[in-house]
């Protein structure tokens, strides 16, 4: 029986990345792990807790918290039906995962909640340097206090990790103002926008979310609303005394910032406060971290009214901007000249690392020659040599890597000798 038309041919697996996403290698995770671990110390210092959500929810709350008429719930989110029909999505942002869970398991019992959170983000958007549509954000978010007095601590705490990582950035702030009297300058800002020549996107934003309007990159947008009103003139006595708070604050505590009236930011739940740290040397992605208030989110999925405030900073972008970092050295690689060396050397080998040390070795053996190149090339800082004789002796050679010096050792003084080092 003839096989041609068959559907019996091996299936070809594809052997590269889905478009816009990307393997972290081995020389590039040290610096990963070091701008993880050096966002939490400081968390740490400045009393947050962690708090890890699941990567995908019901796509309704990020329609009710982000906003229907936003991009990222119109265009970019990753959203599907399981096998029950529910529609979930991938979490293209963390904070309302993060107030999802706030509510749910009673932490808006306490008076202040300080978290957390660090992990891959999806949108499907246009890919770019420092801009994938898996994406990796480490975020925070304070529940519990209205005053300006935590929105500067949260941007002390921000200005303290860019001066740690030694990153040339901007604070840029603004206020969007409140319910009370944002939809007033809505429709003073609709009326300006009426004679200006917008983008088609912008057309539509005009009707449904014309703030964004004023953070369009487009050109014509720029140029076309060039003398739109600004919010900050428009302010309720409320939120100008915040906005005019969070600057004396800033100013105290010598953190500069520059003021940026057309940033609105591009989720509908924030108010008052908005900021955002950047940069000039990403090109037109120029946004390193971002966030702002958003007093009336808690309540809008359905928890007791809780001011809050936020931020993420996408670490893709950070990374463009920091130095690459190395792995540690090894601190030892060792040498068996035999298979009977290389099983006696077994205990040894363990207890070193029990002890805290980092060791290498060469598998299947080899000439000294051979390993000892293998040893270079490890970086170690230091290279044991054991064959018959120092084995019948107990009596080990250890190599300095750095120095070029070889001494005897006795096997029980190894550790203590490489670890005061």
């Amino acid at each position: 029986m003839s096989q041609e038309g068959s559907s019996s041919a091996p299936l070809q697996f594809p052997t590269q990345t889905v478009r816009g996403v990307k393997d972290v290698l081995p020389g590039e995770t040290p610096g990963w792990r070091h701008l993880e671990q050096t966002c939490r110390e400081l968390f740490q210092r400045y009393r947050f807790q962690e708090i890890r959500t699941p990567i995908f929810e019901f796509t309704g709350l990020f329609a009710r918290s982000i906003g229907a008429a936003t991009d990222i719930v119109e265009k970019e989110m990753y959203t599907f039906a399981d096998r029950n029909g529910q529609s979930l999505s991938l979490r293209p942002e963390g904070t309302a995962s993060v107030i999802r869970a706030y509510i749910q398991n009673g932490l808006q019992q306490e008076s202040l909640t300080r978290l957390y959170y660090m992990g891959p983000m999806f949108r499907h958007e246009r890919p770019q340097a420092g801009r994938l549509r898996q994406f990796h954000q480490i975020g925070a978010e304070v529940l519990g206090a209205e005053g300006p007095d935590i929105d500067a601590e949260l941007l002390c705490l921000l200005s303290d990790l860019f001066e740690q990582l030694k990153l040339p950035v901007t604070l840029e702030i603004n206020s969007i103002g409140c319910p009370d009297c944002r939809p007033d300058y809505v429709k003073i800002l609709q009326a300006a926008l009426n004679d200006a020549k917008l983008c088609d996107n912008c057309q539509r934003r005009q009707t449904t979310n014309p703030l964004r309007v004023l953070d369009c990159k487009e050109p014509g947008c720029r140029e076309g609303t060039t003398d739109a009103p600004s919010i900050i003139d428009h302010l309720c006595g409320v939120c100008d005394s915040h906005f005019t708070g969070v600057q004396a604050r800033l100013q105290q505590m010598a953190i500069p910032y520059v003021i940026n009236a057309r940033m609105v930011r591009g989720l509908d739940y924030y108010s008052r406060t908005a900021f955002e740290w950047t940069t000039t040397e990403l090109g037109a992605q120029n946004t390193v971290a971002a966030g702002g208030r958003y007093d009336s989110l808690n309540e809008q999925l359905g928890g007791k009214p809780r001011p809050g405030i936020g931020f993420a900073l996408g670490m893709e972008r950070l990374l463009l901007l920091s130095e690459p970092k190395a792995e540690p050295r090894a601190d030892l690689f060792v040498v068996a000249l035999g298979a009977d060396e290389e099983a006696a050397l077994l205990p040894l080998i363990r207890q070193m690392r029990t002890a805290g040390l980092t060791v290498d070795r060469a598998f299947g053996g080899g000439s000294l020659k051979s390993q000892m190149k293998r040893a270079g090339k490890s970086g170690a800082r230091f290279t044991l040599i054991v064959g018959e004789s120092e084995l019948a002796s107990g009596e080990y050679s250890l190599k300095n890597m750095d120095e070029g010096t070889q001494e005897s050792v006795a096997a029980d003084q190894i550790i203590e000798m490489i670890k005061s080092a």
